[in-house]
Protein backbone atom coordinates (compact mmCIF):
# COMPACT_ATOMS: atom_id res chain seq x y z
CA UNK A 1 0.00 0.00 0.00
CA UNK A 2 2.83 2.44 0.78
CA UNK A 3 3.52 1.89 -2.96
CA UNK A 4 0.60 3.03 -4.24
CA UNK A 5 -0.32 6.25 -6.03
CA UNK A 6 -1.17 9.45 -4.33
CA UNK A 7 -4.71 9.57 -6.67
CA UNK A 8 -5.08 6.57 -5.71
CA UNK A 9 -5.08 7.23 -2.15
CA UNK A 10 -7.55 10.23 -2.74
CA UNK A 11 -10.21 7.74 -4.53
CA UNK A 12 -10.14 5.22 -1.83
CA UNK A 13 -10.34 8.45 0.72
CA UNK A 14 -13.23 9.66 -1.18
CA UNK A 15 -15.22 6.19 -1.41
CA UNK A 16 -14.81 5.77 2.39
CA UNK A 17 -16.89 9.25 2.48
CA UNK A 18 -19.29 7.60 0.33
CA UNK A 19 -19.55 4.97 2.09
CA UNK A 20 -20.18 6.21 5.48
CA UNK A 21 -22.00 9.27 4.85
CA UNK A 22 -24.27 6.67 2.75
CA UNK A 23 -24.52 5.10 5.90
CA UNK A 24 -25.41 8.19 7.95
CA UNK A 25 -27.98 10.37 5.96
CA UNK A 26 -29.04 7.19 3.44
CA UNK A 27 -29.74 4.44 6.57
CA UNK A 28 -29.41 5.52 10.00
CA UNK A 29 -31.35 9.08 9.78
CA UNK A 30 -34.00 7.82 8.25
CA UNK A 31 -34.81 5.33 10.28
CA UNK A 32 -34.33 7.76 13.61
CA UNK A 33 -36.51 10.00 12.11
CA UNK A 34 -39.28 6.97 11.21
CA UNK A 35 -39.01 5.78 14.68
CA UNK A 36 -39.34 9.17 16.13
CA UNK A 37 -42.25 9.95 13.96
CA UNK A 38 -44.08 6.72 14.70
CA UNK A 39 -43.47 6.85 18.43
CA UNK A 40 -44.52 10.58 18.46
CA UNK A 41 -46.53 11.55 15.97
CA UNK A 42 -47.81 8.04 14.84
CA UNK A 43 -50.94 9.46 13.33
CA UNK A 44 -49.38 12.15 11.41
CA UNK A 45 -46.68 10.38 10.30
CA UNK A 46 -48.85 7.54 8.35
CA UNK A 47 -51.39 10.63 7.04
CA UNK A 48 -53.87 10.77 9.47
CA UNK A 49 -56.31 8.61 7.48
CA UNK A 50 -59.61 8.58 8.23
CA UNK A 51 -61.85 4.72 8.63
CA UNK A 52 -65.60 4.73 8.33
CA UNK A 53 -66.79 0.86 8.79
CA UNK A 54 -63.39 -0.40 8.79
CA UNK A 55 -62.32 1.26 5.18
CA UNK A 56 -60.20 3.99 4.43
CA UNK A 57 -62.24 7.51 3.55
CA UNK A 58 -59.48 9.57 3.44
CA UNK A 59 -56.93 11.56 5.27
CA UNK A 60 -57.92 14.57 8.16
CA UNK A 61 -55.57 16.70 6.28
CA UNK A 62 -56.58 16.52 2.80
CA UNK A 63 -59.55 17.30 1.39
CA UNK A 64 -61.75 15.79 -0.91
CA UNK A 65 -64.88 16.55 -3.62
CA UNK A 66 -67.99 14.98 -2.28
CA UNK A 67 -69.50 14.71 -5.73
CA UNK A 68 -71.52 12.21 -7.89
CA UNK A 69 -70.53 10.56 -10.85
CA UNK A 70 -71.14 13.72 -13.13
CA UNK A 71 -69.13 15.98 -10.80
CA UNK A 72 -72.29 17.06 -9.34
CA UNK A 73 -72.63 18.32 -5.10
CA UNK A 74 -74.25 15.38 -3.43
CA UNK A 75 -76.93 18.15 -1.83
CA UNK A 76 -76.96 15.82 1.70
CA UNK A 77 -72.76 16.74 2.08
CA UNK A 78 -71.13 19.82 2.97
CA UNK A 79 -68.99 20.72 0.32
CA UNK A 80 -65.30 21.89 0.16
CA UNK A 81 -63.66 24.79 -1.31
CA UNK A 82 -62.21 24.80 -5.12
CA UNK A 83 -59.45 23.05 -5.60
CA UNK A 84 -57.03 23.68 -8.66
CA UNK A 85 -55.29 20.11 -7.59
CA UNK A 86 -55.34 18.25 -10.77
CA UNK A 87 -59.13 17.18 -11.24
CA UNK A 88 -59.59 17.77 -7.39
CA UNK A 89 -57.76 17.08 -4.38
CA UNK A 90 -54.79 15.17 -6.37
CA UNK A 91 -52.13 14.95 -4.64
CA UNK A 92 -49.58 14.46 -7.50
CA UNK A 93 -50.25 17.73 -8.97
CA UNK A 94 -50.45 19.58 -5.20
CA UNK A 95 -50.56 23.57 -7.44
CA UNK A 96 -52.46 26.74 -7.13
CA UNK A 97 -53.69 28.07 -10.06
CA UNK A 98 -51.47 31.22 -10.12
CA UNK A 99 -53.52 33.72 -11.47
CA UNK A 100 -53.35 37.20 -9.56
CA UNK A 101 -56.01 39.39 -9.17
CA UNK A 102 -55.25 41.40 -12.41
CA UNK A 103 -56.17 38.44 -13.94
CA UNK A 104 -59.79 40.00 -15.18
CA UNK A 105 -60.17 39.46 -18.87
CA UNK A 106 -60.97 36.14 -20.22
CA UNK A 107 -59.80 34.64 -23.89
CA UNK A 108 -63.30 34.11 -25.25
CA UNK A 109 -63.46 30.16 -26.75
CA UNK A 110 -63.41 30.40 -30.58
CA UNK A 111 -65.90 27.54 -32.09
CA UNK A 112 -64.31 25.48 -34.74
CA UNK A 113 -60.79 26.65 -34.31
CA UNK A 114 -57.82 24.85 -33.30
CA UNK A 115 -57.08 25.68 -29.93
CA UNK A 116 -59.78 27.88 -29.68
CA UNK A 117 -61.05 26.35 -26.34
CA UNK A 118 -60.36 29.47 -24.79
CA UNK A 119 -59.43 30.85 -21.32
CA UNK A 120 -61.38 31.79 -18.15
CA UNK A 121 -60.08 34.40 -16.00
CA UNK A 122 -59.28 33.92 -12.05
CA UNK A 123 -62.11 36.86 -11.91
CA UNK A 124 -64.70 34.88 -13.79
CA UNK A 125 -63.67 31.61 -12.28
CA UNK A 126 -64.73 33.60 -8.90
CA UNK A 127 -68.16 34.74 -11.04
CA UNK A 128 -69.03 31.18 -12.03
CA UNK A 129 -68.30 29.92 -8.42
CA UNK A 130 -70.30 32.40 -6.23
CA UNK A 131 -73.23 31.80 -8.99
CA UNK A 132 -73.14 28.07 -8.67
CA UNK A 133 -73.15 28.29 -4.96
CA UNK A 134 -75.66 30.74 -4.70
CA UNK A 135 -78.21 28.22 -6.29
CA UNK A 136 -76.94 25.10 -4.44
CA UNK A 137 -77.83 27.06 -0.90
CA UNK A 138 -80.84 28.70 -2.35
CA UNK A 139 -78.99 32.36 -2.03
CA UNK A 140 -77.61 35.04 -4.10
CA UNK A 141 -74.43 34.51 -6.02
CA UNK A 142 -73.98 37.80 -6.89
CA UNK A 143 -70.68 39.98 -5.81
CA UNK A 144 -69.01 43.07 -7.07
CA UNK A 145 -67.28 42.80 -10.57
CA UNK A 146 -69.52 39.80 -11.92
CA UNK A 147 -72.52 39.95 -14.28
CA UNK A 148 -75.72 38.59 -13.66
CA UNK A 149 -74.52 35.01 -15.96
CA UNK A 150 -71.35 34.59 -13.76
CA UNK A 151 -68.31 35.95 -15.26
CA UNK A 152 -66.26 39.11 -14.72
CA UNK A 153 -67.95 42.43 -14.91
CA UNK A 154 -65.16 43.81 -17.43
CA UNK A 155 -65.36 46.28 -20.37
CA UNK A 156 -62.77 47.22 -23.16
CA UNK A 157 -63.49 50.85 -24.09
CA UNK A 158 -61.79 52.54 -27.00
CA UNK A 159 -59.68 54.35 -27.35
CA UNK A 160 -57.98 54.19 -24.48
CA UNK A 161 -57.10 57.47 -23.80
CA UNK A 162 -59.69 60.54 -24.25
CA UNK A 163 -63.35 60.34 -25.04
CA UNK A 164 -64.83 56.71 -25.52
CA UNK A 165 -66.14 55.89 -29.15
CA UNK A 166 -66.53 52.67 -28.62
CA UNK A 167 -66.99 50.10 -25.42
CA UNK A 168 -67.44 46.05 -25.23
CA UNK A 169 -68.27 43.53 -22.67
CA UNK A 170 -64.86 41.49 -23.58
CA UNK A 171 -66.28 38.18 -21.36
CA UNK A 172 -69.16 37.84 -22.84
CA UNK A 173 -69.88 36.43 -26.07
CA UNK A 174 -71.92 37.43 -28.24
CA UNK A 175 -75.15 37.05 -28.45
CA UNK A 176 -75.21 37.27 -24.84
CA UNK A 177 -76.42 40.66 -24.14
CA UNK A 178 -73.92 42.96 -22.28
CA UNK A 179 -74.54 43.51 -18.17
CA UNK A 180 -74.33 46.99 -19.57
CA UNK A 181 -76.64 48.71 -21.89
CA UNK A 182 -74.13 51.89 -21.91
CA UNK A 183 -70.97 53.45 -20.97
CA UNK A 184 -70.16 56.97 -20.60
CA UNK A 185 -73.04 57.33 -23.75
CA UNK A 186 -71.85 54.38 -25.99
CA UNK A 187 -73.95 51.49 -26.25
CA UNK A 188 -71.86 48.40 -24.88
CA UNK A 189 -71.56 45.82 -27.29
CA UNK A 190 -70.97 41.90 -26.39
CA UNK A 191 -67.62 40.32 -27.09
CA UNK A 192 -66.69 38.16 -30.50
CA UNK A 193 -64.51 36.03 -30.17
CA UNK A 194 -61.18 36.00 -31.70
CA UNK A 195 -61.37 39.48 -32.22
CA UNK A 196 -58.17 41.28 -30.22
CA UNK A 197 -59.40 44.10 -27.49
CA UNK A 198 -55.65 44.19 -26.12
CA UNK A 199 -55.72 48.42 -27.47
CA UNK A 200 -58.59 48.95 -25.27
CA UNK A 201 -58.52 50.38 -21.77
CA UNK A 202 -59.56 47.56 -19.01
CA UNK A 203 -62.66 48.72 -17.00
CA UNK A 204 -64.04 46.76 -14.57
CA UNK A 205 -67.27 47.26 -13.10
CA UNK A 206 -67.68 46.81 -9.58
CA UNK A 207 -71.46 47.12 -9.50
CA UNK A 208 -74.46 47.48 -6.86
CA UNK A 209 -73.77 44.60 -5.14
CA UNK A 210 -72.81 45.82 -1.72
CA UNK A 211 -71.45 42.86 -0.02
CA UNK A 212 -71.37 39.01 -1.18
CA UNK A 213 -73.54 36.38 0.82
CA UNK A 214 -71.32 33.87 -0.79
CA UNK A 215 -68.11 33.44 1.34
CA UNK A 216 -64.42 34.21 -0.15
CA UNK A 217 -63.15 30.64 0.27
CA UNK A 218 -66.40 29.27 -1.84
CA UNK A 219 -65.11 30.83 -4.55
CA UNK A 220 -61.39 30.16 -4.52
CA UNK A 221 -58.57 27.74 -4.08
CA UNK A 222 -55.99 27.17 -1.68
CA UNK A 223 -52.27 27.29 -2.55
CA UNK A 224 -52.09 24.22 -1.97
CA UNK A 225 -54.84 22.85 -3.77
CA UNK A 226 -55.56 20.57 -0.89
CA UNK A 227 -57.28 22.05 2.01
CA UNK A 228 -59.02 19.74 4.00
CA UNK A 229 -60.82 22.64 6.07
CA UNK A 230 -63.71 25.53 5.20
CA UNK A 231 -64.24 28.54 7.06
CA UNK A 232 -67.31 28.36 9.44
CA UNK A 233 -69.04 31.14 7.64
CA UNK A 234 -69.11 28.58 4.58
CA UNK A 235 -70.32 25.65 6.73
CA UNK A 236 -73.09 28.15 7.60
CA UNK A 237 -73.83 28.73 4.65
CA UNK A 238 -74.73 24.91 3.88
CA UNK A 239 -76.25 23.97 6.56
CA UNK A 240 -79.99 24.69 5.71
CA UNK A 241 -78.98 22.51 2.33
CA UNK A 242 -77.72 19.85 4.59
CA UNK A 243 -80.44 19.34 6.94
CA UNK A 244 -82.91 19.77 4.09
CA UNK A 245 -81.43 16.56 2.39
CA UNK A 246 -81.06 14.87 5.53
CA UNK A 247 -84.47 15.52 7.07
CA UNK A 248 -82.78 17.11 10.49
CA UNK A 249 -83.47 20.19 12.26
CA UNK A 250 -81.10 23.30 11.28
CA UNK A 251 -79.95 23.34 15.13
CA UNK A 252 -78.78 19.62 14.96
CA UNK A 253 -76.27 20.51 11.90
CA UNK A 254 -74.56 23.59 13.27
CA UNK A 255 -74.37 21.88 16.50
CA UNK A 256 -71.92 18.99 14.19
CA UNK A 257 -70.35 21.73 12.81
CA UNK A 258 -69.67 23.45 15.76
CA UNK A 259 -67.95 20.27 17.41
CA UNK A 260 -65.79 19.72 14.09
CA UNK A 261 -64.33 23.22 14.23
CA UNK A 262 -61.10 24.04 15.15
CA UNK A 263 -60.01 27.36 16.88
CA UNK A 264 -57.00 29.89 15.36
CA UNK A 265 -53.76 28.15 15.38
CA UNK A 266 -52.12 28.88 19.10
CA UNK A 267 -55.18 30.70 19.83
CA UNK A 268 -54.40 33.66 17.51
CA UNK A 269 -53.37 32.70 14.26
CA UNK A 270 -56.04 32.28 11.40
CA UNK A 271 -59.49 31.59 11.83
CA UNK A 272 -62.06 28.96 12.93
CA UNK A 273 -61.68 26.26 10.64
CA UNK A 274 -64.18 23.03 9.70
CA UNK A 275 -62.68 20.07 8.68
CA UNK A 276 -65.04 18.79 6.21
CA UNK A 277 -64.36 15.25 5.82
CA UNK A 278 -64.67 14.90 10.01
CA UNK A 279 -68.35 17.31 9.67
CA UNK A 280 -69.86 14.45 6.62
CA UNK A 281 -68.78 11.22 8.78
CA UNK A 282 -70.65 13.21 12.02
CA UNK A 283 -73.89 13.56 9.92
CA UNK A 284 -73.25 10.14 8.51
CA UNK A 285 -73.55 8.80 12.42
CA UNK A 286 -76.21 10.71 13.36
Amino acid sequence: MKHMPIWMHRYLAALRALLVLTLLTGALYPLVVTGIAQVAFHDGANGSLVEKDGREVGSALVGQNFTDTAGRPVGRYFQSRPSMAGDGYDMLSTAASNLGPEDIVDVLPVPGARGGEGRRSLLTQVCARSRAAGELEGVSGARPYCTPDGVGAVLKVFPAVGTPTRAVSVNQACPAPPFVAEYRGVRVECGRPGESYAAGRTVPVRGTTVRAVVPADAVTASGSGLDPDISVAYAELQAARVARERGVSVERVRQLIAENTTDRFLGFMGEPAVNVLALNLALDRG
